[in-house]
C-alpha cells in the first residue's frame, strides 16, 4: 500500500527487455539505504520487489504482463523515475489509497505553465475512462493527483511548484507513456454493482405464485 506522495528519484541505470520479461537497476541513493532485498518499492507508480542491491543502486524483475501494462517498455538509462516505499503503522497518509497496481499506460497531451504552476494534461484510454472523476484521485507515475478538468478523454491536472521540482513530471514530454491507477475505492464499489446487476435471486418463487397458494 502507498500514498502516491513521492519521496525519491532514481535514475534508470540499465534497463534489459525480453520478449517474456526484464530487468530493471535504478541508480537511487537516497532510498537504498532503507531498502534490503525482497522489499517492495513503487517505481513509476508500479510496485515492484528489490531482488539485487549494491552501488547505491537496486534491480527489479519485470514479468511480460507488467512490461505491457507499464510504460517501462518506453524507458531508456538516464531517465528520471519516481520512487515511494511503502506505507508503515503511523506514517502520515497525505495522498490517496495506492496499490501500486498500473491498470494502463496514458500518453501527455499538454504540460504548459500557468504563472508558477503547471497545466498537466493526460489522455486516457477509453477502457478506463470510468475512473476518471472530477475533483477525484488518480496516480499518474504514481502520484497522487486530482483531476481538475475532464474532456474528451483528457484529464488535466494542476501541478504546483514542489510537485513539478521533486517528481519526474519536470522531464516529461508530449506524447510519452505515463503509468495510471484508477482510485481503488471506486473499483470496488463498479464491482460491487456488477455483481448485484449479476445476482440471481434467493428463489424461483414470485409474488403472484405465493398469492396462488394462499399466503
Amino acid at each position: 500500500m502507498f500514498t502516491g506522495i513521492i519521496e525519491h528519484l532514481g535514475t534508470i541505470d540499465s534497463l534489459q527487455l525480453h520478449a517474456d520479461g526484464g530487468r530493471l537497476t535504478i541508480h537511487a541513493p537516497s532510498v537504498t539505504p532503507h531498502l534490503a532485498v525482497a522489499n517492495s518499492i513503487a517505481v513509476n507508480g508500479c510496485c515492484l520487489t528489490v531482488v539485487t542491491m549494491g552501488d547505491e543502486r537496486f534491480s527489479a524483475d519485470l514479468s511480460g504482463e507488467t512490461i505491457r501494462k507499464t510504460s517501462f517498455g518506453e524507458l531508456r538509462p538516464g531517465m528520471r523515475i519516481n520512487l515511494e516505499q511503502p506505507m508503515t503503522a503511523g506514517k502520515e497518509f497525505g495522498g490517496h489509497f495506492v496499490l501500486g497496481h498500473v491498470d494502463t499506460i496514458g500518453r501527455v497531451t499538454r504540460l504548459e505553465p500557468e504563472g508558477e504552476n503547471w497545466w498537466y494534461g493526460v489522455e486516457v484510454p477509453e477502457s478506463f475512462a470510468r475512473y476518471i472523476v472530477p475533483q477525484g484521485s488518480i496516480a499518474i507515475d504514481g502520484i497522487s493527483l486530482t483531476v481538475a478538468r475532464w474532456h474528451d478523454r483528457i484529464a488535466e491536472i494542476a501541478i504546483i511548484p514542489f510537485t513539478y521540482e521533486q517528481t519526474n513530471v519536470r522531464d516529461i514530454k508530449i506524447g510519452d507513456a505515463v503509468n495510471l491507477e484508477g482510485d481503488v475505492l471506486g473499483k470496488y464499489v463498479e464491482r460491487y454493482l456488477e455483481a448485484r446487476s449479476g445476482a440471481k435471486p434467493a428463489s424461483n418463487l414470485t409474488i403472484e405464485q405465493l398469492v396462488q397458494q394462499g399466503f
